[in-house]
């Protein structure tokens, strides 16, 4: 029996686009290509891109090196949106140029949010009473 798909789950054609995508910023952000001081002076991550169903939108989440500057860093992204969207549009072969949209990367955040949660003493007490009756 063929389970029907969860529709919340982006398609394989979806994360593989989006994974194009994040591929040639990444490269395109590396190399220098964008003439603007604030990412010449910045490191900046492509961690991830998520693609619209249409494959008309591109959500890409980014994170500068270290943390820094990163409210600076995403309106110099913003600022370059057009020179950005051209180049994806020439690199990757699809019927329309998916436009960009720059969010920061709020997940290595809440990952440290987490691990400190774990590590309290409240948490390491209560695992250690869990493992005690076990």
């Amino acid at each position: 029996m063929v389970q029907a798909k969860n529709p919340a789950e982006p398609s394989v054609r979806l994360l593989r686009v989006g994974e194009q995508v994040r591929h040639i910023l990444s490269e395109i952000l590396a190399r220098g290509d964008v003439h603007d001081e604030t990412l010449a002076k910045h490191m900046v991550s492509v961690t991830e891109v998520r693609m619209s169903p249409d494959l008309r939108h591109a959500t890409v989440f980014v994170k500068p090196l270290l943390g820094k500057d990163e409210e600076v860093v995403i309106k110099a992204l913003r600022t370059n949106t057009a020179y950005l969207q051209r180049e994806v549009a020439h690199r990757v072969k699809m019927k329309y140029a998916a436009k960009l949209k720059f969010l920061a990367d709020e997940s290595f955040d809440e990952g440290s949010h987490i691990d400190s949660l774990l590590r309290s003493p409240k948490v390491a007490r209560d695992l250690e009473e869990d493992a005690g009756e076990a």
